[in-house]
């Protein structure tokens, strides 16, 4: 798929297919997450690759979302915040280490969606009881669930603000 195909594809999916991922796919989401920019090229993100039936449904209780238990695989991507605190400080913590693991999360949806697989950005929950489910380190901050399998639904594509009253130059 196209790349701008692939931004304007990209729908939140609830609803999957039992289907496994296909032998490699997998690899290749995370390692597009793992390509995207980040501050000072700390690269502080985590991602937890999820396919246990028991820790999937901790993750449903901690966000209230059935849909994560359908996906054949959840990856939860966390931020390792003394990975860039250690060299950015209060920034880094509470700044970068969210924008490094947002960035590497929009790099995901888009791989799974150019292989043809549905995702949905889940990040409504519990943060401690995410932790907990997947065995956190203390410094490691969950921020976000993907979960990721073959669409079950077709959802239609939702509006968008107009670039006009959107984007300003060279100030408001």
């Amino acid at each position: 798929m196209e790349f701008f195909e692939a931004i304007k594809a990209r729908r939140s999916v609830r609803a999957f297919k039992p289907d496994k991922l296909k032998e490699g796919d997998l690899e290749k989401i995370l390692d597009a997450g793992r390509q995207a920019p980040n501050a000072g090229n700390c690269q502080p993100w985590e991602f937890v690759v999820v396919r246990d039936d028991g820790v999937k449904q901790k993750l449903v209780e901690a966000s209230g979302q059935g849909f994560v238990a359908e996906a054949p695989v959840v990856v939860v991507v966390c931020a390792n915040v003394p990975r860039v605190s250690s060299r950015y400080g209060k920034r880094g913590a509470e700044l970068y280490s969210i924008q490094d693991t947002a960035a590497a999360t929009e790099n995901m949806h888009l791989a799974a969606v150019a292989l043809g697989y549905g995702t949905c950005w889940v990040g409504a929950f519990d943060e401690e009881a995410v932790a907990k489910a997947i065995k956190a380190p203390k410094d490691v901050r969950p921020v976000a669930m993907i979960p990721i399998g073959r669409p079950a639904e077709k959802p239609a594509p939702t509006s968008r603000l107009p670039l006009e009253k959107i984007v300003h130059e060279d100030g408001f």
